[in-house]
């Protein structure tokens, strides 16, 4: 079955949690929307996958904190970031104002 839509429409918004849509999910690969409205990754917690993944902001603005790195990573319209397996990183900021859409693709290593 062939099935269409449009990335930025549906977006359904929360005030306390990220809100994570799989769109698609096959054998070693996932396909996500991420959608934040001024949520962080709780304090002292990291992601720590197994899985490589690649992320892009599609609408919005956010920033990444890199484990072992002092800077944070702006990630604004368009920009992207590939994150290697057991790259600890998280969230440290969206946009309270608007909605952060990020686009996430997993896959093996």
């Amino acid at each position: 079955m062939i099935h269409t839509s449009h990335f930025l429409a549906e977006v359904a918004l929360s005030s306390t949690q990220e809100i994570f849509d799989v769109l698609v999910e096959t054998s070693g690969i996932k396909i996500e929307r991420i959608v934040s409205t001024g949520q962080q990754t709780p304090a002292g917690e990291w992601y720590d996958q197994d899985w490589d993944e690649w992320v892009m902001v599609i609408k919005g603005h956010g920033r990444l904190r890199i484990d072992g790195q002092d800077e944070l990573i702006e990630m604004r319209d368009g920009d992207f970031i590939q994150l290697p397996a057991h790259c600890r990183h998280r969230v440290e900021w969206t946009d309270p104002d608007q909605p952060t859409v990020w686009l996430a693709i997993h896959f093996p290593t």
